[in-house]
């Protein structure tokens, strides 16, 4: 009789351990879900569109929370978003932010102009081709182009971009090491 109780006692015990194991789990995976859905997303960039700034294969973490809450959309800013209908994509896009609501753009002859002033671009590779006449971005979109600009599907093809499709900022790249750091 006490070899029963025994045994008793002890599948008690270790059905106690299997959930309190499961629900370390389940509460790690409710967090994990969370802070993806809403705070951080680590991304492995699938595109050549923002070469040379960040190169194909990079893993950044994109700021889903913070910028939305406390922080303002600036040019030169590279967000990753839900691109509009007309992109015909359902993947999100990682591109600069190049013109604000109210801002006039132009490119022409290989520069691009923001309310008439040219504006320094360092961090694209080589001279857009395709030139844009003067164009006023609604009040509620931005303007965005890809760093590779003569091979990045963006604003200069499909238009303006909702600001409520913007999903979050680059914070940082954390993969290659060797390349390890804030992105500009």
């Amino acid at each position: 009789m006490e070899n029963i109780q025994e045994l008793k006692g002890k599948a008690k015990s270790t059905l106690k351990v299997v959930f309190e194991v499961l629900e370390i789990i389940l509460i790690a995976f409710a967090l994990s879900w969370v802070v993806r859905s809403y705070v951080l997303e680590a991304r492995i960039i699938p595109t050549g569109s923002m070469l040379p700034t960040i190169q194909l294969q990079d893993r950044i973490i994109v700021d889903k929370f913070f910028f939305k809450h406390f922080g303002e959309l600036e040019r030169g800013d590279i967000i990753v978003f839900h691109p509009p209908e007309s992109a015909h994509s359902s993947e999100d896009f990682i591109k600069r932010l190049i013109a604000l609501p109210g801002d006039t753009i132009e490119i022409k002859d290989h520069v691009t102009y923001i309310n008439g002033e040219a504006i320094k671009e360092a961090y694209v590779a080589e001279p857009q081709v395709k030139n844009l006449e003067p164009t006023v971005v609604p009040e509620g979109y931005v303007f965005v182009m890809g760093d590779n600009r003569n091979d990045s599907t963006d604003s200069r093809e499909w238009g303006f971009l909702p600001i409520e499709n913007i999903t979050g900022m680059t914070l940082f790249r954390y993969w290659p090491l060797n390349r390890f750091g804030l992105i500009n």
